[in-house]
């Protein structure tokens, strides 16, 4: 009996600072109903994968969300609802979904039949017990006559024991259309300094483990806000698996059957805690999760995977990718960040008609970054200067399909820092695309002199700032691009303030960063 109550307090913690957290936030209002019975939305609901005729809808039953989820065997009815109003007085679709113990009770629902470019708003019911409401919006047309703006946010880093997720808060209250996740959702392991909460456990391996620490973020009520205020779109970097893997080995586990099983439950727990479809289910250990999504005819997100099919490392002997080298291996046309087969994809869609936008959202910086201080070369091989090759390739499809042209812009996340750069193909030629890292919403960021550093070697990148936790918001019309970075006063605050810390544009056709006053 002493032994549970700990975690008994805990679990009852968690969920009244979600429920208290509620009170103020619309997406997150627990109905009166759900407060006196069972707890079963504990982890909130949220919607993904927009498109102009439907969503995904998403939740998890999980009354005992820390220790396995509390569901037991059985499967679950859920019902779900989706409405005009967030009355629900006038319902727009509606259906039923068995939530089972193989995914964790999670619920993945394809809504279709809904009308291009609005808001609506959702719930689910189970056992008598009502979740909280979302809301949700589908994509614009893709024959809209008058092209819509678009206006979305990026993040990712979201280490939970570095920080509160104030950045998540801030987010929920903008008038977005979606948010794309970048990677780094959950963190396998513990590290950095001052940590304001902490992780359950060691570094998880097995499904149970990672279904233990998705649950665990997403008890965080500004969190579930975000998700319950848009759809979002969602990638993977390293840490949802293990810290600098490659495909088949990490350096932590260099035998491939070993790392691939730990891959398989990571993925899997991944699947049932994301707002995407039933194509991304892992088969084992591999996903599909790249792909193409339209918003109308100004924008496509081009959405990538860099960790599963990348090649390994290059240059470096030991298991470690941390260390600067420079080596002719790094530089073989035969190495590759995002797989052979899909380059050939993201090469003949960047070849298609376009929208007026073009967005290849990736998780980490692609401008090439000589890290080394001194005259001397040095370069990150867990980042794309260990696939230069690679790199050139997709920067050479930009520029040859004339019509994106210009109007190319790479969204990305992985190094904790603000950076704004030109994408060129060459050191001193013109700009190709122009890119944006938006920071991290907790995890800590490079030295004030490391990144001084590397903005003094390296031109092309023409912002940068790592002291500043946060998130970046993009908007986009038909005469060009805005994107502001918003930084958290302080990340070790949960009641921290979040304001503009820099504001850049780019023209339409003319690619490259122009810094504006903020």
């Amino acid at each position: 009996m002493s032994a549970a109550r700990p975690v008994l307090q805990r679990r009852r913690l968690l969920l009244g600072g979600m429920a208290a957290a509620s009170l103020g936030h619309p997406f997150l209002q627990l109905n009166a109903q759900q407060q006196s019975a069972r707890e079963l939305f504990t982890l909130g609901v949220a919607s993904g994968s927009p498109r102009s005729d439907g969503v995904v809808l998403w939740t998890r039953l999980a009354p005992d969300p820390l220790q396995g989820g509390g569901m037991g065997e059985a499967p679950v009815d859920v019902r779900w609802e989706v409405a005009h109003d967030e009355g629900f007085a006038r319902i727009a679709a509606e259906g039923r979904a068995t939530a089972v113990a193989a995914l964790a009770h999670s619920v993945h629902a394809e809504v279709r039949g809904l009308a291009p470019g609005r808001p609506y708003w959702y719930r689910f019911t189970a056992e008598g017990v009502r979740s909280p409401v979302g809301r949700t919006r589908t994509a614009p047309a893709d024959n809209d006559a008058a092209p819509q703006p678009s206006r979305f946010a990026f993040a990712s880093c979201q280490q939970y024991e570095q920080g509160y997720y104030a950045a998540y808060r801030d987010m929920a209250a903008q008038p977005f259309d979606f948010v794309v996740h970048l990677g780094d959702y959950i963190y396998e392991s513990s590290w950095g300094s001052r940590h304001v909460r902490h992780h359950q456990g060691g570094i998880p391996t097995q499904l149970g483990e990672f279904r233990d620490r998705y649950a665990l973020y997403k008890t965080d009520p500004h969190l579930q806000a975000a998700h319950a205020a848009f759809p979002w779109l969602v990638t993977w970097d390293d840490h949802e698996v293990a810290n600098d893997y490659t495909d088949d080995v990490s350096p932590r586990t260099i035998d491939p059957a070993q790392f691939l099983a730990i891959r398989a439950a990571a993925y899997q727990a991944w699947y049932e805690h994301m707002p995407v479809p039933a194509s991304m289910r892992p088969t084992g250990a591999a996903a599909t999760i790249y792909g193409r999504h339209r918003f109308g005819r100004m924008l496509d997100v081009f959405l990538l995977d860099g960790r599963q099919y990348r090649s390994h490392h290059a240059c470096l002997a030991g298991r470690s990718a941390s260390p600067l080298a420079d080596c002719a291996d790094r530089l073989s046309p035969e190495r590759s960040f995002l797989g052979k087969k899909q380059e050939a994809w993201l090469a003949n869609e960047l070849a298609a008609p376009p929208a007026r936008w073009t967005v290849i959202a990736q998780p980490t910086l692609m401008a090439e970054a000589d890290r080394k201080r001194g005259p001397e070369h040095g370069y990150w091989m867990d980042g794309w200067d260990g696939y230069a090759a690679s790199r050139a390739r997709l920067l050479d499809s930009l520029a040859a399909n004339k019509a994106r042209g210009g109007d190319a812009l790479v969204i990305s996340g992985d190094v904790h820092a603000f950076w704004a750069a030109d994408l060129r193909r060459e050191p001193q030629g013109p700009a190709v695309a122009t890119e944006f890292v938006g920071g991290a919403i907790t995890s800590e960021g490079p030295s004030a002199a490391n990144v001084a550093n590397l903005l003094a070697k390296n031109d092309h990148l023409r912002y940068g700032r790592g002291d500043k936790r946060g998130y970046a918001h993009m908007a986009l019309d038909a005469r060009g691009c805005t994107v502001e970075f918003r930084a958290v006063e302080d990340e070790k605050s949960a009641d921290s303030a979040v304001a503009p810390m820099a504001r850049f544009a780019v023209e339409r056709g003319a690619p490259g960063v122009h810094l504006e006053a903020t």
